[in-house]
């Protein structure tokens, strides 16, 4: 029994840089079982893709005279698990933090092993390698199916252990102003992520913190002031710190960090949420003086065409397949209840212009009377007014509310040209009344069917937390990041999350 108390309160005391080094072993030994398991797959995939010609026939029979053993592709298998491992390494593939997406791994992935099996088509083809050069396609689809597959139930098990508190990160949080707020509400609220919160600390003393999160209200712990960072740091074996301080307290992330490294704990800071400019800006020179600019938070020019163009075959295309499907939906709400199959709301569009929504009816005929005394009932954000548990809900309502079909009219609003099929969620005009001046900003781009307040949880979301998404996606637009919105719509549905 001694020895094992011993032996908990030597871990309990392990020096912060210690479980720092030991961390890092880890990772590396984690990233060397990687690199050895892919290598191990991708060889499987060239032995499954000769499988598949030689043995399966598939492609076209083979004659007896051209039957090749395995060990004529074996060179070419061998190049294939090099480069496909160098060209990983080279690209990050096995350095990628633990918040990276599944679709940007997947990318990541496909385009190296294409890389690789590019490195090992070249020289087959000018070398006229004359074994049948489909094991090359074979091989090039089993290894993508294989290490995506691999990828897919790592991410699994990891979330598995995650939710249950193995193998989380223990994080300490600097500041319960609304950014620290926010953070924590994330952590406690999304398991998922990979990081406990062990609890706060703040210049000014007070209690533990009751946080709202989607299913239910958890609570952060009050652990002191900054001035103690180094012992709490030590005594609750913290593995990260994220500094959350607000931009007035500015002066004191500075004393924060410097204790961060005297202590040997890795840290974050987060800007302020209102401190937009800092996570907006272009950096570069003239003749060495460093010039600062900031980035539109609109889409234009070149950049409008190539999204409008988008807009148009995706919304003509969408109409045509869902055409069926809403004709059924308009008899369910006909026979439903009484009143309009279609409903008009007046909506605030790009650049602040006006124009009327189209929705499939959802609610009881005189639902609009009702909201200014549910928003003074419900105490929420009138600016982004839901509930979870709306009455004025039909029951159709609520199943197409629940799967988004009330939305699907809006495919017209997109040929129109007053929505996108990806872009900002389009706000009632008096929730506008309520905007602060930055707020503004989000109506410089069209709004959209969905975007990326929908698939980061919608409704659960805080209404500064929606409009930072809003400008991010309007800073970064491109193609692949609509392709990335539209397929994390898909999941974001059939799971209902904030789907009020």
């Amino acid at each position: 029994m001694q020895s094992t108390q011993t032996l908990t309160g030597v871990r309990a005391t392990r020096s912060p840089r210690t479980r720092q080094a030991v961390a890092a072993w880890l990772q590396v030994g984690r990233r060397f079982g990687n690199v050895l398991s892919d290598t191990a797959l991708v060889w499987m995939a060239f032995w499954v893709a000769y499988l598949l010609r030689y043995e399966l026939e598939v492609g076209g029979p083979i004659r007896r005279g051209d039957w090749q053993p395995f060990t004529t592709f074996q060179g070419r298998a061998a190049l294939f698990v090099a480069l496909t491992v160098a060209v990983f390494l080279i690209r990050g593939v096995y350095r990628l933090p633990r918040w990276t997406g599944f679709l940007d791994e997947a990318l990541m992935v496909t385009g190296g092993l294409t890389t690789a099996m590019a490195g090992v088509i070249l020289p087959a083809y000018f070398l006229r390698f004359s074994p049948s050069r489909l094991v090359f396609l074979y091989a090039w689809l089993c290894a993508i199916a294989f290490l995506l597959g691999k990828r897919v139930l790592v991410r699994r098990a990891r979330h598995w252990f995650w939710k249950r508190g193995i193998a989380v990160d223990r994080v300490l949080v600097v500041g319960a102003g609304p950014t620290g707020r926010r953070v924590m509400r994330a952590m406690l609220g999304q398991p998922a992520l990979g990081c406990r919160l062990v609890g706060f600390v703040d210049d000014h003393p007070g209690a533990d913190l009751a946080l709202a999160t989607e299913h239910r209200v958890s609570s952060a712990e009050y652990l002191g002031s900054p001035d103690a960072l180094g012992d709490i740091v030590t005594n609750r074996r913290i593995d990260e710190v994220i500094v959350a301080l607000p931009a007035e307290a500015q002066d004191r992330v500075l004393v924060v960090v410097d204790r961060c490294r005297a202590c040997g704990v890795p840290f974050k800071v987060v800007p302020d949420l209102f401190q937009l400019a800092l996570d907006r800006v272009d950096i570069g020179e003239v003749a060495g003086v460093p010039l600062i600019g900031f980035r539109d938070a609109s889409i234009s020019g070149g950049n409008y065409v190539v999204k409008r163009t988008i807009d148009i075959v995706v919304a003509t295309i969408a109409l045509l397949v869902a055409a069926l499907p809403m004709a059924a939906i308009a008899m369910l709400i006909r026979r439903g209840s009484p009143g309009p199959v279609l409903i008009r709301q007046r909506r605030v569009g790009r650049d602040g212009v006006p124009f009327s929504l189209l929705k499939f009816r959802t609610m009881i005929q005189n639902a609009d009377e009702q909201r200014a005394l549910l928003i003074a009932d419900a105490d929420g954000d009138p600016r982004l007014f839901k509930l979870r548990d709306d009455p004025r809900l039909t029951r159709v309502g609520r199943v197409l509310r629940r799967w988004s079909l009330d939305e699907l009219p809006q495919l017209v609003h997109v040929l129109r040209g007053e929505m996108s099929v990806v872009g900002p969620r389009p706000p009632l005009p008096e929730e506008v009344a309520r905007y602060q001046d930055w707020h503004r900003q989000r109506l410089q781009v069209t709004p959209g069917l969905t975007g990326l307040w929908q698939v980061n949880g919608r409704s659960t979301l805080a209404f500064d937390d929606m409009v930072r998404l809003d400008l991010y996606y309007a800073e970064h637009w491109s193609p692949w990041l609509d392709v990335k919105v539209v397929l994390r719509t898909i999941p974001a549905v059939l799971t209902g999350r904030g789907a009020w």
